[in-house]
């Protein structure tokens, strides 16, 4: 079954990176057509606005800001497809938009599209869980072109752990003379030169120290997730998905 997508942000690093694996038919996709207020020059369609869309297609793959949210998910509302948002940052009232338009048509929504980071996190809760007294640092590195930090998918980790450790306090970098509590959980960014993405968790006891660690080799990878999620939701109700549903499933 073919998957016809629109990309949104089709003329960003993350587009170029999707649109290569679409017109190559990767899963079973295809490229319908992409939107971008800057162009795109590659071999497609692009329009700079959603209002100018006409073709046909069977989902919406975001990678362009996160303040398009709100007309984004109006026009995925209005014409009933599924969209997988891939951007990062959002606010609290973006959220809110998302969980809302969830309730009318498939909404994939995560911080970070990899499953190798999916399967981080799950390792990180179930390590945490076993050592329950261990103190637990989140080290994250990017590109220094990076613009928020830390980065959304540090938080989700660290909002992960929550769910085994309970509402404990994030400690963003170190700075001054206070000691550090046993409860709380260090997150700490890093940016330089080119580095796609590297995440730590590093969960330590006196006696022992467990480090599980992911590294992006190459931005395809999270193009590959997006475009999977894509197809994912292709026979989906209204909802809200992320890459944990993919995985169970």
């Amino acid at each position: 079954m073919s998957c016809e997508i629109l990309i949104h942000g089709i003329g960003g690093r993350m587009g170029h990176e999707v649109a290569s694996l679409t017109l190559s038919g990767y899963r079973g996709t295809s490229l319908a057509v992409g939107v971008d207020q800057n162009g795109y020059d590659g071999n497609a369609v692009c329009y700079e606005s959603l209002s100018q869309v006409t073709e046909h297609c069977d989902c919406i793959i975001d990678f362009s800001h996160h303040s398009a949210t709100a007309p984004l998910l109006e026009f995925a509302v209005a014409r009933s497809l599924p969209v997988v948002l891939a951007t990062t940052g959002h606010t609290e009232e973006e959220k809110a938009l998302i969980a809302e338009a969830s309730t009318k048509i498939p909404v994939f929504y995560s911080a970070n599209m990899s499953l190798g980071v999916a399967l981080l996190v799950e390792l990180a809760k179930k390590t945490a869980a076993a050592l329950p007294d261990a103190e637990i640092e989140i080290i994250e590195s990017h590109h220094d072109r990076k613009l928020d930090a830390p980065s959304g998918t540090a938080l989700l980790i660290a909002e992960a752990l929550r769910e085994v450790r309970g509402k404990v306090p994030f400690v963003f970098g170190r700075h001054g003379q206070a000691k550090r509590t046993k409860e709380e959980i260090g997150i700490h960014s890093l940016r330089m030169g080119n580095v796609v993405g590297i995440h730590e968790v590093i969960v330590a006891t006196d006696s022992q120290t467990i480090t599980l660690k992911h590294e992006a080799h190459s931005r395809a990878l999270f193009a590959e997730g997006a475009v999977a999620a894509a197809t994912f939701l292709a026979d989906k109700p209204a909802g809200l998905y992320n890459m944990k549903s993919m995985i169970k499933e």
